[in-house]
């Protein structure tokens, strides 16, 4: 009696068992057909960018819009560097977001540490008001810090620019701080009772340890730079010491728009931005991952 209803469950349980596996495969069909159609739609964009800036100029603002140029024109390429000064605005763009880079790295970890490690009467009070500087809008310090600037003989300079990064991001230092937390204490105290001093263990264990963190900073810190507009336009008046983002502007006449080299110039300055990503998405992602982990 009992092994004819193991046998009549039997079925049962095999129909159920393929139920749920054509359930599955149709979640995941779904899923993988939901992200398809959303990534076309964000990368679309993207592609048009590119074979616009291939398409003569009477075939970029045609309507509706085509992806694959009918004649193939590379001559918007060499035209970004023969109608402005490109390559000087390129330059512009690595010195500012390299010294801003090292201003900001520099700067961000060892108040993060501070704020980590170091213990100290109001540490915590300080942090919150640090904290409290990023709920503060740019624009209401805005016209201030103009005036400083101004006063200091700066505008015009990248001085506005790049010196700014070297008093740290309150953003970035919260996000350092809590890496530097979930470092386990135990390598810090077996260094003291090696005769390291603070600053060394910072410099040759902290940091180390916090590889992903850092690059993190380094590519948001970056990216930001790359692409601000806002600052460079209210510092920067003299045509020869434009960004790429005020470069870019020179495309754009009174009367006529040259589409094609201005998504030249629009590929050619996300081409870098492009490139870092994927090969500091690794450490991009873990170091995201892996902050936030203690408060």
């Amino acid at each position: 009696m009992e092994i004819a209803e193991v046998k009549a469950a039997s079925p049962v349980k095999e129909k159920k068992t393929r139920s749920m596996k054509v359930g599955k495969r149709i979640e995941r069909i779904s899923t993988y057909a939901l992200l398809v159609i959303l990534s076309t739609v964000f990368i679309f964009p993207f592609l048009w960018l590119i074979g616009t800036s291939l398409k003569p100029e009477n075939e970029a603002m045609t309507f509706p819009p085509t992806l694959i140029p009918k004649v193939w024109d590379f001559a918007n390429y060499k035209d970004v560097f023969t109608l402005v000064s490109f390559g000087k605005y390129y330059l512009n763009s690595i010195i500012v977001s390299f010294f801003v880079v090292l201003g900001t790295v520099l700067s961000s970890t060892i108040v993060a540490y501070g704020f980590a490690r170091i213990k100290g009467k109001g540490r915590n009070f300080w942090f919150v008001i640090l904290l409290g500087t990023m709920m503060l809008p740019p624009q209401v310090t805005m016209i201030p810090v103009y005036m400083i600037f101004s006063k200091l003989g700066w505008i015009n300079t990248f001085l506005p620019l790049i010196v700014p990064s070297f008093f740290g991001s309150a953003y970035f230092i919260f996000l350092l701080r809590q890496f530097f937390k979930t470092i386990p204490k135990e390598l810090e105290e077996s260094a003291y009772l090696d005769g390291c001093g603070t600053f060394g263990i910072f410099w040759r264990i902290v940091l180390p340890l916090s590889v992903p963190s850092v690059i993190t900073v380094a590519l948001l810190s970056f990216m930001w730079t790359w692409n601000d507009f806002l600052y460079p336009l209210i510092y920067l008046n003299d045509d020869a010491k434009y960004t790429l983002a005020l470069g870019i502007l020179q495309f754009k006449g009174a009367l006529l728009i040259e589409w094609g080299p201005m998504m030249a110039a629009s590929v050619l300055i996300i081409l870098p931005l492009i490139i870092l990503f994927f090969v500091g998405q690794k450490y991009f992602v873990q170091g995201i991952a892996t902050t936030g982990g203690k408060g």
